[in-house]
């Protein structure tokens, strides 16, 4: 069985630009101008996967979420 891949996301309604997911996982997360969000879109490697969680958990709207991408059928 393959290990499943997670994705980044993000809801623009709830994001007011905290800034806090980019500092926790740099990695994958820039800020533009204005101190949003720009998400690598690619898949996370496995060992990112929970710095993930703690910067979609440390996120204060929740606007950060991490999913598991869908096996296409």
């Amino acid at each position: 069985m393959s290990p499943r891949s997670y994705q980044l996301r993000v809801n623009p309604i709830a994001c007011e630009a905290h800034g806090m997911c980019a500092e926790l996982l740099p990695e994958r997360i820039a800020l533009d101008e204005w101190g949003y969000p720009l998400l690598d879109e690619r898949p996370l490697d496995a060992e990112l996967v929970d710095h993930a969680k703690r910067a979609a958990q440390a996120c204060p709207t929740f606007a950060l979420l991490l999913e598991r991408e869908r096996k296409q059928r």
